[in-house]
């Protein structure tokens, strides 16, 4: 999902980042829910030890604990549609676009790209040196290669829409084109043609998401399942996978095939996979991780220090309603149960660590055409008014011919913070419109498969943008969206998005985008509650590491003393 989406993730704890886009962990893009997901950690200071003696003899090791502490989905970049999996694949991989230290998308792969007068054609150039890190050479079919592999329906790749601003893709991804029709040639070796289905002025940003990485094809034809283990893993990035103990931690360790190595500092990265904030935060104190998320519990105490690291994350955390379950097919009750929420008091007592509360969908961050930050254009379209709640109630419940609701369960994925804001969540909707809401939680790949196959009645969510435009988030709830998970669809909302993506006069495009947000608060499908951010506590010595607003972690220019 795309300013766009790491560390909110990490600090996400809600999400980490995520407030996930697009999409949105959801976990990205999308979805991004850090902490939509749940794995056992590990003993402190086993995995260390060894690590650390690698310290002693001059290595630069840096300690992380990877999102939330859980275990990536997939090293397929297809496939891992979460924050868990394309923060590491951005360090052991690089698609033609990278992001660079401004967050601006810059040369990665391509050295070099033009532009067509009508904005349609794209034809990127491949550095020469651009290897692999079996030592073959990065070549424009492998971009072929792995882009009809996302857009391939055999693949079911959550990303794949990401693709649909290509000629050809959505039809193929839908079933009712080819792969031969997609817009994306290997002119020769070093030369990759890109044919839009429209003028799409942030295409280049879009390509710095982990779905457009290249896979190399010969590779992937002799085993599919090259991206599962680190002894068949192959990647063009700063990085390679050195060792991978699943569930537990992996290591990852300076690729000397990278075009740019010289300019990577670190020996290696340790990944962790602890999922309790309290115990990561511990293993900080010891020196056993770097970097670590401040338990809520410890903000106030914690979030004026020196070693903390604050900056913006484009993504947010909301709760979905499912519209095709009682009694929230009413639009006057879903308005309800947001008007009923104290936004303000979340972000302050129970999140914490300087997160703001979210009046709208679209984080902050966003500049519009004439300067202006989209969220202040658009303004607060949802506020905690508890007296027009119990109103919009009374009128939904008369509506729909209810004496009393029909049961209502909330649902979220297994974590502490997720659990901490259903609980608060649950006494508002007590406190301001008398109505119990049972709880309960599911972990992350149960919850993930309900939620989309609408079985859930009410669910929490995050997004964390998957590049650098609103229109990222907006379009998860047009209709058939895989993100959507609402039973949501409109004519109207999905041709404001279409307009929203293809119109080529900027200002009349953000417009667009700002009646659809308007629509959707209206519609009030979804209910925001908080914008993520970053906050991270960083051990004295560690330096350069990038935290996009919008984009994944980025430690091609970490040191660490």
């Amino acid at each position: 999902m795309k300013m766009k989406k790491f560390l909110l993730l990490l600090l996400s704890m809600v999400i980490a980042v995520v407030l996930v886009a697009c999409t949105t962990g959801e976990e990205a893009g999308t979805e991004t829910e850090e902490s939509d997901s749940t794995n056992e950690g590990t003993e402190e200071g086993t995995e260390g030890s060894t690590e650390k003696q690698s310290d002693a003899a001059g290595e630069k090791v840096l300690y992380l604990n990877n999102g939330i502490g859980i275990e990536p989905t997939s090293f397929d970049p297809s496939i891992g549609f979460d924050q868990a999996s394309w923060e590491p694949l951005n360090n052991l991989m690089e698609g033609l676009t990278r992001l660079d230290q401004d967050s601006e998308a810059g040369p990665g792969v391509a050295e070099k790209w033009d532009v067509s007068e009508d904005g349609l054609t794209y034809t990127f150039h491949l550095r020469e040196d651009a290897k692999w890190s079996n030592g073959d050479p990065v070549v424009a079919e492998d971009f072929v290669f792995a882009w009809k592999h996302m857009l391939d329906p055999n693949t079911a790749s959550s990303a794949a829409f990401l693709a649909y601003f290509i000629k050809g893709a959505e039809e193929y991804n839908s079933g009712d084109g080819s792969a031969d029709e997609v817009g994306v040639t290997a002119v020769d070796e070093k030369t990759l043609e890109v044919v839009l289905a429209q003028p799409t002025g942030f295409f280049l940003d879009v390509l710095t998401n982990p779905a457009f990485f290249p896979i190399n094809h010969k590779v992937a034809e002799e085993n599919p399942d090259w991206h599962a283990e680190a002894d068949t893993f192959v990647g063009n990035g700063p990085f390679i996978l050195e060792s991978w103990d699943h569930d537990v931690e992996m290591i990852f360790a300076k690729n000397p095939e990278y075009w740019d190595a010289d300019a990577v500092k670190l020996d290696k990265v340790h990944f962790s996979m602890i999922n309790d904030t309290n115990t990561q935060y511990q293993m900080f104190e010891s020196g056993d991780l770097d970097v670590a998320v401040i338990p809520p519990e410890m903000s106030d105490q914690l979030i004026d220090g020196e070693n903390v690291f604050i900056g913006p994350y484009g993504g947010l955390e909301f709760y979905r309603f499912n519209t095709t379950m009682e009694p929230f097919q009413n639009k006057k009750i879903r308005q309800a149960f947001a008007y009923a929420i104290n936004r303000e008091d979340i972000a302050e007592f129970v999140v914490k660590n300087g997160v703001e509360p979210a009046y709208g969908f679209i984080s902050p961050g966003f500049t519009t055409p004439t300067g202006e930050d989209f969220r202040d254009v658009n303004g607060d379209l949802v506020s905690f008014d508890p007296d027009l709640a119990k109103q919009l109630l009374q009128e939904g419940m008369e509506e729909e011919g209810y004496d009393e609701l029909p049961p209502i369960t909330l649902t979220y994925s297994t974590g502490d913070l997720n659990k901490a804001v259903a609980e608060t969540l649950q006494d508002m909707f007590i406190q301001n419109l008398d109505v119990e809401v049972t709880l309960e939680n599911q972990e992350w790949s149960v919850f993930a498969d309900a939620q989309q196959n609408l079985e859930l009645q009410f669910s929490r969510s995050s997004f964390i943008n998957d590049y650098n435009d609103p229109v990222n988030f907006l379009e998860s709830f047009v209709t058939d969206s895989y993100m959507n998970r609402t039973g949501f669809s409109s004519e109207e909302y999905d041709e404001l998005i279409t307009n929203g993506k293809t119109e080529t006069d900027e200002e009349a495009r953000w417009e667009y985008l700002s009646e659809a947000e308007k629509m959707l608060a209206d519609e009030m499908i979804a209910i925001p509650i908080r914008y993520y951010n970053t906050v991270v506590l960083e051990a004295d010595g560690v330096s350069g590491i990038l935290r996009h607003p919008v984009g994944y972690f980025d430690l091609k220019y970490a040191d660490k003393e």
